[in-house]
Order: structure tokens, then sequence, then C-alpha cells
């Protein structure tokens, strides 16, 4: 059966969001899959920016140590095809995690060639990269797959340092968005 409605949870998720957040511009969605998502245009129509969402239920961990309890806000987990990052006509990727327990959600806003330098130099050139965006409480945003059980508990602590692992300055960062329609 071929659904009628095609938008999924992230894509609502992050247009509500831009709606209440930017007042004055115009959220528009695609009648069909052109691997955009989401189009943004100023109130006059004239500037564009195109949006990839990426949805991933919350995969908090689930170690019973209150360290891991206190320090994280939401995990999401998402396979990655490297070649429709390097062909994306996007302008961003925005990956949407919803935290149920804490009905909140973050949004990691992120141009597509910058997502595939940051996640080649940590995982290699594999066709199909799977990825682990991790926020904290104190809203720092890591990529977190593959690190150890001491790196998560540096994480969790807001000790952690890794200048290739950092992705907060993506994190709910509509600026990004608001500076290509301005």
């Amino acid at each position: 059966m071929r659904p009628i409605f095609t938008m999924h949870a992230g894509e609502y998720l992050f247009g509500s969001y831009l709606e209440k957040k930017f007042r004055g511009f115009n959220l528009w969605i695609p009648s069909r899959d052109t691997g955009i998502d989401l189009l943004v245009t100023d109130s006059k129509n004239r500037k564009a920016v195109s949006l990839q969402v990426k949805f991933s239920k919350d995969f908090l961990p689930t170690e019973t140590e209150e360290t891991f309890q206190k320090g994280w806000k939401s995990l999401g987990w998402w396979a990655l095809k490297r070649d429709k990052i390097k062909q994306s006509l996007a302008d961003f990727w925005v990956f949407v995690m919803f935290n149920f327990g804490q009905n909140t959600t973050e949004f990691v806003i992120i141009p597509p060639k910058i997502l595939l330098k940051k996640i080649t130099q940590l995982h290699g050139s594999n066709k199909i990269i799977q990825s682990y965006l991790s926020v904290t409480t104190k809203n720092k945003c890591w990529e977190t797959r593959g690190i150890s059980k001491k790196e998560r508990i540096l994480i969790a602590n807001h000790s952690y340092h890794n200048k290739r692992r950092d992705f907060t300055e993506y994190l709910n960062n509509l600026d990004l968005i608001k500076k290509k329609l301005k």
C-alpha cells in the first residue's frame, strides 16, 4: 500500500519548530521525494533553504549508573549512505532526536559537505556509516559511535573533549538557516 501522506515524524517536529521560531518565513513540503524534505523561504519567497531531515527515536544509554541518567539528554542513531550525503542537493541535513521521557526535541543542523567530512574522519569511507549523535544536559553534542565506556562517563560528567567528535556548533543552531535567508 502506498501512503497518501509521506511526512515523517522528524519532518513534522522540525517543521513545527521552524514555524514557531521563524515568524515571517514560509515553510514548504515537496509533493514528491527529491532528496529535499522541507523548503524554507523568506517572506517574499525570493531566498530559499533546502533541508534533508532524518529522525531517530531516543537511544539513551541504559546503564543503571546514575552518571548516565543525569548527564545525557538524548541519543539518536542513523545508518547514513555515503553516496546520499555526497550527492545531496540540500543546504542542510537536520538530525531530529525526540526524547520521549522528557518530551524534548534536539536538532543537529549541518551542511552535508561538513557532515561527510566529519563522519569520514571518524568512521572511514564505508558505503553505509552508522552514526550516533548524543546530546548532554549541558547542551553539548557528540558523535559517540565506537567510544569507550570511560569516554561515555566523561561525556555524562561534562568533561569530555574531542574536537573531531564535537557537533555542538550544529546543535539547535537555527542561525545557519537564518543567515542563508537574509
